[in-house]
């Protein structure tokens, strides 16, 4: 999975400007370094950061605490109300939405087939 730092640099840098911030005061707000705020701002340094820092951003941007991480992973960011979406309980969900949809499949199936092999002897 791609990663799009740029667009989580725009958003915190759009986000910033909106609250009338200096990189100082989001580093305070968020407990990250001014460095790290830095190197993510300006999009010069590309590495791993933990999502707990991303978190820790939005947060203190006044974001969903996951919008940063969605939007570094091109997905739709939360609204400021959902709940956090944990990663296993969102392949659990679609789990069990497949799974469901097999066994409805399944069940046509077998009607199907049985229509068939009624249709068969009753013309035979």
């Amino acid at each position: 999975m791609s990663e799009d730092w740029a667009a989580v640099a725009k958003v915190i840098n759009q986000r910033v400007h909106e609250l009338g911030w200096k990189q100082r005061e989001l580093a305070e707000r968020s407990q990250v370094s001014q460095a790290i705020v830095r190197e993510i701002q300006n999009h010069t340094v590309e590495r791993k950061r933990s999502e707990r820092t991303l978190e820790a951003l939005a947060s203190a941007l006044g974001l969903h605490p996951q919008h940063l991480v969605a939007v570094l992973h091109g997905r739709i960011p939360p609204g400021l109300g959902q709940p956090r979406e944990d990663m296993e309980d969102a392949v659990s969900a679609r789990l069990a939405l497949i799974e469901q949809r097999l066994s409805q499949i399944t069940r046509q199936l077998a009607d199907l087939t049985e229509l068939l092999r009624r249709d068969g002897t009753s013309h035979g």
